[in-house]
C-alpha cells in the first residue's frame, strides 16, 4: 500500500480468494498501517513469494522504531512498480494481484476483513497451470509457500489429487 510518500508491504497470512468472481480478501487490524493505507488509497496489492523468499519478505513485518518512518527491511526488497494501481510488488514473486478496495468489514473483534477487486494479475509462467504440465510437475517445479499456525511454514512440493464425491461441483 502507499503510505505518504512511500510504499508498504507487510506479511498477511489470512489472505484468500474470496468466491470466483475475482476479489480477494485478506485479515487486518485498523491499528495496522496497512488497513489505514487501504481505506484512504483505495488500493492494495498482494505478492506471493516464492518459499526462497520467507526470509527476506518477513522482514518487512518488523516493528518500526519510534521515530522512524519506514518499514525496517522494505529497502532491501527486491521491488518494482504495480501497473495498474499506487503501489509496489515482489519482484520474483510468483504470483502478483493488484486490487482496487471494495469494501471492509468490521467487528470479527479487533480484526476486520478487507476485500478487493482484482483489477490486474500477473503469474510467473513457470507458475502457470497448463494442459501439458501435471499439477504434480508443476509443484515440484515451483513450489508454494504456505504459513502453518502457529510461527512455521512449509514449501509444498508434492500433493494428492482430493476424493471429492462423485458429481462434486463448487
Amino acid at each position: 500500500t502507499r503510505e505518504g510518500e512511500a510504499y508498504d508491504l507487510a506479511p498477511k497470512h489470512m489472505a484468500m480468494p474470496m468466491g470466483w468472481s475475482g476479489h480477494f480478501g485478506f485479515v487486518c487490524t485498523p491499528s495496522h498501517a496497512t488497513y489505514r493505507n487501504a481505506t484512504e488509497e483505495g488500493t492494495f496489492t498482494v505478492s506471493y513469494p516464492r518459499p526462497d523468499q520467507v526470509v527476506v519478505t518477513s522482514l518487512t513485518a518488523a516493528p518500526r522504531c519510534e521515530g522512524i518512518e519506514h518499514t525496517p527491511g522494505l529497502e532491501e526488497l527486491p521491488t518494482v512498480p504495480a501497473e495498474s494501481v499506487d503501489g509496489i510488488v515482489l519482484r520474483d514473486a510468483y504470483l502478483v494481484l493488484e486490487c482496487e478496495l471494495e469494501r471492509v468489514i468490521d467487528g470479527f473483534g479487533s480484526a476486520s476483513l478487507m476485500v478487493g477487486r482484482i483489477v490486474a494479475a500477473r503469474v510467473d509462467r513457470d507458475a502457470l497451470r497448463a494442459s501439458e504440465v501435471s499439477d504434480e510437475e508443476l509443484l515440484r517445479r515451483v513450489p508454494l509457500l504456505a504459513y502453518l499456525s502457529p510461527g512455521r511454514f512449509a514449501a509444498i512440493e508434492e500433493s494428492r489429487s482430493f476424493p471429492f464425491p462423485a458429481g462434486f461441483e463448487r
